[in-house]
């Protein structure tokens, strides 16, 4: 962990009222590596699609297949996913400059709300389709639409392996991950639906099984809707219990009292905290060193900034 001390001036009032405001930071803004390997991914990730997309539609055609068709409409969403989430992740290795201090990390949280949005317009587009061919079905060829679709159960299945680690730890990644999964699960439900159709000539099934998948796929993508939205409001990250931070920093040595808590999301794997400790006898490096550390253990914040006081003013522009 990069570590750096500085003494802060909040508004003035430092030099107005003698405030002992220690500001200790803990910065993780290298994560070139992460990145670097997600990109790649992406990279990947969007070829072997892009390349899926051309075959399923055109075998959709031929197949008259409103299952193949519709999934082809979703992994072309996918692609378009795929690329805001990649070009994200680019963005975030960038670095910082003078106006975007923090850099462009939160690129990446926008791509996963984007992502987690596109999802849901692609299903209600597969979903409308699929209705409307269920009240009205058309013959389809099952044997041309189980082999594309054991295709992409390998192709968007292998690519969901790609992002699975690091799905748990980067919201982006998640995106990635879910929209692959359930692209896999789609692809799966049109081998069921061709099979059927094939030994029963019930050519209903191909849209009934569409519109079944759709519910899937709307109850998957809420989670990463909601968090998406909460991060992109500069919310704390869902993992994180504010309460137990306030807590943790409450109980340090000598802190009387916390205020002007803030956790929030600098990217979909970076997490940024400040806070005001009242701490009668002052701090020092030791003090705010070995409660960085603690954040970044029990909570992942890598980025701390505190501020000790030796008492609390209501005068110096305080607000929780």
């Amino acid at each position: 962990m990069t570590a750096g001390h500085a003494h802060h001036d909040h508004g003035h009032a430092h030099a107005k009222h003698g405030h002992d405001s220690h500001a200790h930071h803990g910065h993780h803004h290298h994560h070139t590596p992460h990145i670097d390997r997600l990109g790649g991914r992406y990279s990947i990730a969007l070829a072997l699609n892009l390349g899926f997309v051309a075959v399923e539609a055109a075998a959709g055609f031929f197949a008259n297949s409103t299952a193949l068709l519709s999934d082809a409409a979703h992994n072309l969403s996918d692609v378009l996913g795929l690329a805001l989430a990649g070009g994200a992740a680019w963005l975030a290795a960038r670095s910082a400059s003078s106006q975007r201090t923090y850099g462009y990390g939160k690129a990446t949280v926008l791509a996963a709300l984007a992502n987690a949005l596109t999802l849901v317009a692609a299903s209600g587009a597969i979903g409308w389709e699929a209705a409307r061919r269920l009240a009205s079905p058309e013959a389809i060829e099952p044997g041309l639409v189980m082999i594309v679709a054991a295709i992409g159960v390998v192709i968007n299945g292998g690519t969901a392996l790609l992002f699975m680690r690091d799905q748990k730890h980067d919201i982006n990644a998640r995106g990635a991950y879910l929209h692959m999964a359930a692209d896999a699960g789609v692809s799966l439900a049109v081998i069921v639906a061709g099979f059927l159709v094939w030994q029963t000539g019930a050519n209903w099934i191909d849209p009934a099984i569409s519109i079944a998948v759709v519910g899937v796929i709307l109850w998957s993508t809420w989670g990463l809707l909601k968090d998406s939205f909460n991060l992109a409001l500069d919310a704390a990250p869902s993992q994180i219990e504010v309460a137990k931070v306030r807590t943790m920093l409450g109980d340090a040595p000598g802190v009387t009292e916390v205020h002007d808590l803030h956790v929030w999301a600098m990217s979909a794997s970076e997490t940024a905290m400040t806070a005001h400790l009242v701490r009668p006898e002052g701090g020092d490096d030791d003090f705010l060193c070995a409660l960085t550390q603690k954040l970044s253990a029990e909570f992942g914040i890598g980025h701390v900034t505190l501020q000790v006081e030796r008492a609390r003013r209501d005068d110096c522009a305080a607000h929780d």
